[in-house]
């Protein structure tokens, strides 16, 4: 069948650009804007995460520079109003931090992002250690294969596998990541499988199948 799922550990950017938790306000602006991003991993004495620090964490001493909260606003915001008063990565930092282990799948990322409305997640292995960081356009990198590439795919490990007697009869096109399978085939019963194995090859955008049986087919109706 199709091959494994694409895991986050190919998509994944490497290096890392991360923080120690004893980091300081100015140093932690500094490398957001060196590096031109708007989060970074703080990470332990062994490389492991503990926490994210975003331009969100900082903008809170902006925020109360000018006045100081009430008690009623400090009660309502104790997040924002302890981070206004905080001066390094590991009492600003967001903890703990959501991460996504090497070997998940690019779905598996996709609904970590999507239910928790992040763009990035710091990547770990089994021991919660840095290995590198996923973002949103990490993971449609699949969408970038070729349209040849797909259809190899879907010919050699879909059609010809799920079926093996009559994949001769079966024409794959792929344009734009639209995949169309036409053709008859013997098997009534397997088509729907074939169309369902299709959507899983990594890249595939849709898939219309209209894919036939010939007259008096097993499995077809005799007319």
């Amino acid at each position: 069948m199709p091959r494994s799922p694409y895991t986050v550990a190919e998509v994944m950017t490497t290096p890392v650009v991360a923080l120690h938790a004893g980091a300081g306000f100015k140093e932690i602006a500094a490398t957001l804007k060196k590096w031109q991003v708007t989060a970074m991993p703080v990470l332990d004495g062994e490389r492991r995460v503990i926490g994210v620090v975003s331009e969100a964490d900082l903008l809170a001493k902006e925020e109360f520079h000018d006045r100081q909260p009430g008690m009623i606003e400090q009660q309502r915001q104790l997040d924002r109003t302890a981070k206004a008063g905080s001066v390094v990565a590991g009492d600003l930092m967001t903890a703990p931090a959501l991460t996504v282990r090497a070997d998940a799948t690019l779905p598996q990322a996709a609904r970590v992002m999507a239910r928790n409305r992040i763009k990035r997640l710091p990547v770990v292995d089994g021991s919660g250690v840095l290995k590198g960081i996923v973002s949103r356009s990490d993971l449609l990198k699949v969408f970038l294969r070729s349209d040849d590439d797909i259809a190899a795919e879907i010919r050699q490990e879909v059609v010809e596998r799920v079926f093996p007697v009559s994949h001769q009869g079966v024409q794959v096109e792929v344009g734009e990541g639209v995949v169309t399978l036409t053709g008859t085939v013997p098997e009534r019963d397997l088509i729907p499988l074939a169309e369902r194995l299709a959507h899983t090859v990594e890249g595939v955008v849709a898939v219309e199948c209209v894919l036939g049986t010939p007259p008096y087919a097993a499995g077809s109706p005799a007319a």
